[in-house]
């Protein structure tokens, strides 16, 4: 239910002014989904952030959830949600080992995503608007 209503009215959908908000496109070619997220960092902490695209619902949602979880949080912490989120959906780390789970860092509506991992060809769905902010972040 919450996939679904994150899909159907997602939150932070729109565009920024670029700049002085980074953007960054990500695309899955297997599936055609694409995602488009405009950042805006104001000391060290998102202040602002909008989601564009269209795809399906896991990716839609994924990205719609990401939004509201990082808005106003400082960047430390945005990417300790990121590594959290990647680790539950069983993606492993730079080094390719897994990702131990951080019990400080909640995820909340975000578990909603976890039967994703039954599912390894949606698991790039779920995770295309994190990698898309992490390019956004690299820009800021």
């Amino acid at each position: 239910e919450i996939i679904l209503d994150h899909y159907r009215s997602p939150r932070n959908r729109g565009e920024l002014p670029t700049p002085p908000a980074a953007v960054a496109q990500g695309h899955n070619p297997l599936c055609g989904d694409e995602i488009t997220v405009y950042l805006l960092v104001d000391d060290a902490r998102v202040g602002d952030v909008k989601v564009g695209g269209q795809g399906c619902s896991i990716s839609q949602s994924s990205a719609s959830m990401m939004s509201q979880a990082i808005k106003g949080k400082p960047v430390a912490e945005v990417r300790a949600l990121v590594r959290r989120f990647k680790g539950m959906m069983s993606i492993p780390d730079d080094d390719g080992n897994p990702i131990e789970p951080d019990p400080a860092v909640k995820l909340g509506d975000l578990e909603a995503l976890q039967g994703v991992v039954k599912f390894p060809v949606r698991i790039k769905c779920a995770i295309l608007g994190w990698n898309t902010l992490l390019e956004a972040l690299e820009q800021a």
